[in-house]
């Protein structure tokens, strides 16, 4: 049960904070910085996903499958591969490591 009140209560106040913005903001011109900031919000929640994901339950199980899965993209990246094919190249690695 409370689960279920706490995803109740996470999706009401996603809801307000989302219905707050246009009500304050609806006819304004944001500032540069403020427009920044919201800019960075997205991938910052992001990278936070991976961490989390790639240390494990308490951050006390690393997978290295996964970290050598996730050195593969800035690499593939940095030599100017297309994202989707880089993604794929760490889908593969990361297999191809688990294999027994």
């Amino acid at each position: 049960m409370t689960l279920w009140l706490t995803i109740g209560a996470v999706a009401v106040l996603s809801f307000t904070c989302k219905a707050f913005g246009p009500a304050l903001f609806g006819g304004r011109t944001l500032s540069p910085r403020v427009r920044s900031v919201i800019a960075f919000t997205a991938p910052a929640l992001l990278a936070g996903f991976v961490v989390v994901d790639v240390l494990g339950p308490r951050w006390s199980a690393v997978d290295l499958t996964v970290l050598a899965g996730l050195a593969v993209v800035p690499l593939l990246l940095w030599r100017r591969a297309p994202l989707p094919v880089a993604l794929v190249a760490a889908v593969a690695v990361t297999a191809l490591l688990r294999i027994p």
